[in-house]
């Protein structure tokens, strides 16, 4: 029997739920996903999940928030006054922003609260802090050369 190994270009299909079973991801609407082993494009608890699978295999893997994406941090969440705000649309909970850091770089914000003076803004990507729990199925395997 086949199994998967670094260097081969597999297809699988999975989906992503959080610890409290909410799904937040997957293969469902795309159809299965291709990748090749060693070279770093998923999570690394994936990529040695799927090391030794064959076709038609299933795992459940755990990646941990920190290797995910990473802790919640509060001082992500920031108070804007909406003053500064675009006047173009207005504010409301769930809408993102775009803003630049002192660095150059730039944050992804959402709305997450709305009030007369300001709002609260969340720069922590939303499934910061939490666990991913993967549900993989191995789909296909092209052996590498």
């Amino acid at each position: 029997m086949t199994t998967a190994k670094k260097g081969d270009i597999v297809a699988i299909e999975y989906v992503v739920r959080t610890g409290d079973g909410r799904v937040v991801g997957g293969t469902e609407k795309e159809g299965p996903q291709t990748l090749t082993l060693g070279q770093a494009e998923i999570f690394p608890e994936i990529e040695t999940a799927l090391d030794g699978m064959a076709v038609g295999d299933e795992k459940s893997v755990t990646v941990p928030s920190d290797n995910a994406f990473g802790p919640r941090r509060e001082e992500m969440v920031v108070q804007i006054p909406r003053a500064q705000l675009p006047a173009d649309q207005p504010p409301q909970p769930g809408l993102q922003l775009s803003a630049k850091m002192q660095d150059g770089s730039t944050v992804n914000l959402t709305i997450t609260d709305v009030s007369e003076e300001a709002v609260v803004a969340d720069g922590n990507h939303p499934l910061a802090g939490q666990d991913l729990h993967f549900g993989l199925t191995l789909v296909e395997i092209k052996q590498a050369a």
